[in-house]
């Protein structure tokens, strides 16, 4: 015969059991509800893994010793590079943060100099270089660092696998779509090459037709002649084409 006395605590055993059942459905239809919306991903590798143009930086570390003033001849060649590229792709002026209160303060000024003259012979303006000090982190390590903000393009990150190559129960395996990570290194290769960004968003402005050479072929147009150009070792305007001789 059950006691009258063990009835809360049964029921109370059969609502923690309720709640945990209750509980693992709702985390079990969470997981099935992610599975789902995962696998739905853009069938084109451009929408899944776009190429984003944002601002970045390019940065020179120009160490600095103790016992030694003024720049290496690589330094130098970096320094001079790095101006170069300023005129061509900056969006803003140069930020050159020296180092103080290192035991390379004297080497740094001397260094400062220096770089200055370099942009001075590149063509930057003066009045485009703002020179500001730092402290440094490490005394062992210290660096003169020059920077300057840039157009950037980049895609990724790429080697995310969310889902199974293999046969599985998804939606997308069914369907033979791509799997997620496919073109993304593709993206982020192109994104690393491309000259400017910017052409990835709208193109250049077009330059004007070479007019003296417009001249001749619309000259021969009017006479009735082949518009083409003359080459040597052509025949009829087209190439000869000869097999090569070496080997034999």
């Amino acid at each position: 015969m059950t006691s009258s006395r063990n009835l809360p605590g049964k029921r109370r055993q059969m609502a923690l059991r309720l709640l945990a059942a209750a509980a693992l459905t709702s985390v079990l239809g969470a997981c099935n509800q992610t599975q789902t919306a995962r696998s739905e991903y853009p069938f084109d590798y451009r929408d899944r893994h776009p190429i984003t143009v944002r601002e970045g930086a390019r940065q020179v570390d120009v160490f600095i010793g103790k016992n030694r003033g003024g720049l290496t001849a690589a330094q130098r060649a970096d320094v001079l590079a790095f101006a170069q590229w300023w005129r061509r792709e900056a969006n803003s002026g140069i930020v050159v943060q020296v180092p103080r209160g290192s035991h390379a303060d004297r080497a740094a000024a001397d260094s400062m100099r220096e770089i200055h003259s370099i942009f001075a012979a590149s063509g930057v303006p003066a009045k485009a270089v703002y020179v500001r000090p730092y402290r440094p982190e490490s005394a062992s390590l210290v660096s003169i660092k020059i920077e300057y903000t840039k157009m950037v393009a980049e895609a990724g990150p790429c080697g995310e696998w969310p889902d199974d190559l293999g046969p599985s129960m998804n939606k997308g395996y069914g369907q033979n779509r791509p799997y997620w990570n496919f073109g993304c290194s593709t993206q982020r290769n192109l994104a690393s090459m491309v000259d400017n960004p910017a052409d990835l968003v709208q193109p250049r402005g077009e330059q004007p037709a070479y007019a003296a050479r417009r001249s001749v072929a619309l000259d021969k147009y009017r006479k009735g002649e082949n518009p083409s150009g003359t080459y040597q070792n052509s025949s009829s305007g087209f190439d000869s084409g000869k097999i090569s001789d070496i080997g034999k």
